[in-house]
């Protein structure tokens, strides 16, 4: 099939035949379990409501379900059934499945309350019902995990009028605070902890997106490099996968547009790239980026 390619950067045809032989793709879902970058029981509570759970939507990510504390979930499981004088008629105005602006606004809310440490989404799922739960049980009402008006009033009182920022983050993972070795010049900063890009510009964050790395056995390498070559249109020539906006920084592997990211989320890994879901913003730092630009992979 005929394969258009755009270099920005002249080099020899030996050269780029080389580095573009290992150019990665996405592995197959029976691998995304051995992910090097897979979260740790800590980071798993603050995974994002976007890749959400089986019984969220579907396609979701199983290794994001929230983990509450053990006391939180002990109380939210000792009132978890209503009280005999609770009345079954009571009709919530926000439960699980549930997507808007309103849904978005009560994640903010719980986010203050320090019962949600994921970005709002405003897509009502298993994170949201786990932390409303909490909520009703500290509060003393039934512990539904869905919202009636009763609870939404309560959780009101409670908290302050969201901010755009709050209800909007940059990304939906939180970002670490950048490594010391991103400070100076112009640097794509990527933590595999956080699992974030921060485009950084002496010092100051410009730009964040949600990234995924390689398996256990073909992981990102983790370092200081610089960005060899760009290529807006590629495509691998051992996966045969297309790997948009690359910049390739270390041999063939690349920060790179994933349609299986943005598809799979963490379900899924790469065979070494740094995979980026959210292509729009992806598209304008490709445009920002230049060729010996600094990257740093760290954890």
């Amino acid at each position: 099939m005929h394969r258009q390619r755009v270099i920005v950067r002249t080099l020899g045809v030996a050269t780029a035949v080389a580095l573009a032989a290992t150019a990665c793709g996405p592995q197959k879902a029976e691998n995304a379990g051995s992910a090097s970058s897979a979260p740790s029981v800590s980071t798993a509570v603050t995974s994002p409501e976007t890749s959400p759970s089986p019984d969220d939507k579907p396609g979701g990510d199983p290794s994001q379900s929230p983990s509450p504390s053990p006391s939180a979930s002990k109380s939210a499981s000792a009132s978890a059934s209503p009280s005999p004088s609770a009345s079954p008629s009571v009709k919530p105005i926000m439960a699980n499945g549930d997507e808007s602006e309103q849904v978005r606004e009560l994640q903010a809310r719980l986010k203050q309350l320090k019962l949600m440490s994921v970005a709002p989404t405003g897509f009502y799922g298993s994170k949201t019902t786990a932390a409303v739960k909490v909520f009703q049980a500290k509060n003393k009402v039934p512990a539904t995990g869905s919202v009636d008006a009763g609870t939404w009033q309560k959780i009101q009182n409670l908290t302050k009028k969201p901010t755009p920022a709050e209800l909007r983050p940059p990304t939906v993972n939180e970002v670490d605070a950048p490594d010391p070795r991103c400070m100076e010049g112009r640097v794509m900063c990527i933590s595999k902890e956080s699992r974030t890009l921060a485009w950084m510009i002496d010092g100051k964050v410009i730009s964040t997106m949600d990234v995924r790395f390689g398996s256990e056995n073909t992981p990102t390498r983790e370092g200081v490099f610089n960005v060899g070559w760009k290529a807006k249109e590629w495509t691998s020539t051992i996966y045969h996968t297309p790997m948009p906006y690359a910049m390739f920084f270390s041999g063939g592997q690349a920060v790179h547009y994933s349609a299986d990211f943005a598809a799979r989320g963490y379900n899924g890994a790469s065979h070494g790239c740094v995979n980026v879901r959210d292509k729009g913003k992806l598209s304008k730092l490709f445009d920002e980026v230049k060729v010996g630009d600094k990257v740093v992979v760290y954890w």
